[in-house]
């Protein structure tokens, strides 16, 4: 159950993306029938997808290096790709009108990403490795 709900997870939000991707590459101010919407209810989801995944996981007390197994090592590079999609909306906002819903979902779809790595690597008894913090003493 738990693949297919991370499959399921994941082409409803690459659905989702490419609705975004059509609104932003319509002329701003210019509708056309049966366009894509995203919504508040679409980052709702997201949230929740987020809440269900925390569920199952101990709480976060070191950085994961990206990596473990293959898919949550994909999860985590999608996730810092949608880092840097957030980065050009957020630009692309301060030239052109660009609803901040659109913003929002691919701000929450990073954090959902980050979420759904280790909870993939858990659910697939994947390793994980922590990122270990180099605590040399500096010679006085």
């Amino acid at each position: 159950m738990q693949a297919e709900q991370l499959e399921e997870d994941l082409q409803w939000s690459q659905n989702k993306l490419f609705d975004i991707g059509g609104i932003l590459a319509t002329v701003p101010g210019q509708q056309f029938k049966n366009m894509p919407q995203v919504t508040g209810k679409d980052v709702t989801k997201l949230e929740k997808i987020i809440d269900r995944c925390h569920k199952d996981l101990a709480p976060l007390k070191a950085f994961i290096l990206p990596g473990g197994g293959k898919v949550s090592g994909f999860l985590h590079q999608a996730r810092t790709l949608c880092r840097r999609a957030e980065r050009v909306g957020v630009h692309l906002s301060r030239e052109e009108p660009v609803d901040a819903v659109n913003i929002k979902f691919v701000n929450r779809l990073s954090d959902a990403l980050f979420v759904l790595a280790p909870w993939a690597a858990k659910t697939q008894r994947e390793p994980e490795s922590l990122w270990q913090r180099d605590v040399k003493k500096v010679a006085d």
